[in-house]
């Protein structure tokens, strides 16, 4: 009967690792005690309690962890001392500028000073030109449309050029709407 251990280098190797593995154990489970300081140096808390260096060096209070749920009169003086001054914008608007609070005591009026925003620009016209239409029995009357040396052919509720609806055919003109500027136009019946 063999028991495995004929390969003796297996055998330290696997004593070697199982030594390493327990030692890493015991040093997980088992606290160490924080190494003391030197002789020659203070410590920070020995000169001044209550306060710490950061790495860059600057000083800071340490805020003590409580587990006490009682109410603490001075963080909340502390708290309530604090005032927001704003600035006059309201957030509650997307975009809006902070409001000027007017100088003075509300009676001077200077029509001069007042501007009113800019008028929007007026959308631009159709360019569609309608020169002909075509209905047969039964069918729904069509409309031939030209822009440049496109023509385009159309029926009541159809787009045209992925810019214009067909609205209304009659003898004489078509009503059309521009549905990116939400533009209305009646184009009339030309020659040639």
């Amino acid at each position: 009967m063999k028991l495995g251990i004929e390969n003796r280098k297996q055998i330290i190797w696997l004593a070697v690792l199982g030594a390493i593995a327990l030692v890493m154990l015991g040093r997980e489970f088992w606290p160490s005690s924080p190494a003391a300081p030197l002789a020659g140096q203070p410590t920070a808390t020995a000169a001044r309690p209550g306060v710490r260096r950061t790495a860059s060096g600057k000083v800071i209070p340490v805020v003590e962890l409580r587990l006490d749920p009682t109410l603490d009169l001075n963080l909340l003086s502390q708290s309530e001392e604090i005032k927001y001054a704003g600035n006059g914008r309201n957030i509650f608007v997307a975009g809006s500028m902070p409001i000027e609070k007017p100088k003075g005591n509300g009676t001077d009026t200077q029509a001069a000073g007042i501007q009113l925003p800019p008028q929007p620009a007026p959308p631009p016209p159709i360019t569609l030109k309608f020169f002909g239409f075509a209905s047969r029995p039964g069918e729904a009357k069509k409309v031939f449309l030209s822009q440049g040396e496109d023509v385009f052919i159309a029926a009541e509720g159809d787009i045209v050029d992925r810019r214009y609806r067909v609205l209304h055919i009659s003898p004489t003109a078509v009503d059309v709407e521009d549905v990116l500027n939400n533009n209305r136009q009646s184009l009339p019946l030309t020659q040639g």
